[in-house]
């Protein structure tokens, strides 16, 4: 199920740019493969000029169009009925980190998102309708009040309720895990 936001941006899409989702996608497949932020940068730039909003979610829908089905139906699955309004924060975070390098892999399972470079540096689970939970690989950190210390596939674990905990803090520890990878 798409988010309501994103299904009435993409009703939108023909009026506010000219080209509905499909026309863009056919941009986009002209354009060769690109990463997440790459997509932006060229919607963003002339002659497209979209605004930020729209061209992250051309770029986040035409990504999410090459999961193999099951995988969309194994992500879609864990953003249903109660957790649906965590999925604007998954979306988020699986934006931010795609942005890390062409080579991160988003591999759905069953009750989890891994993220994976040569190896799994973080893992996105929705264990409760109010939070998601990142695990995230940073051997030998020291944990703090938030990240947390966590044991099995993650050596740290990250609760997040909201957008205020995407924040820079966040994304340091990601993408150091990233490196680390």
């Amino acid at each position: 199920m798409i988010h309501p936001g994103t299904q009435s941006m993409i009703e939108n899409l023909k009026k506010n740019t000219g080209k509905d989702l499909e026309e863009w996608f056919g941009v986009l497949a002209t354009a060769g493969q690109m990463s997440h932020t790459e997509m932006m940068t060229l919607l963003k730039s002339e002659p497209y000029s979209l605004r930020h909003g729209f061209a992250n979610s051309i770029a986040l829908n035409y990504r999410a169009r090459d999961l193999p089905g099951d995988d969309q139906s194994m992500v879609d699955a864990q953003f249903a009925g109660a957790k649906q309004a965590l999925r604007p924060l998954f979306d988020t975070i699986i934006e931010h980190v795609s942005a890390f390098g062409a080579d991160v892999e988003v591999a759905p399972k069953k009750a989890s998102v891994s993220l994976r470079r040569s190896k799994q540096f973080a893992l996105v689970e929705a264990p409760s309708a109010k939070r998601l939970q990142l695990g995230i690989n940073l051997s030998g950190v020291t944990p703090t009040d938030r990240l947390l210390s966590a044991t099995g596939m993650c050596t740290h674990k990250v609760n997040v309720e909201d957008a205020a905990a995407l924040d820079d803090e966040l994304w340091s520890w990601l993408k150091a895990a990233y490196d680390r990878a």
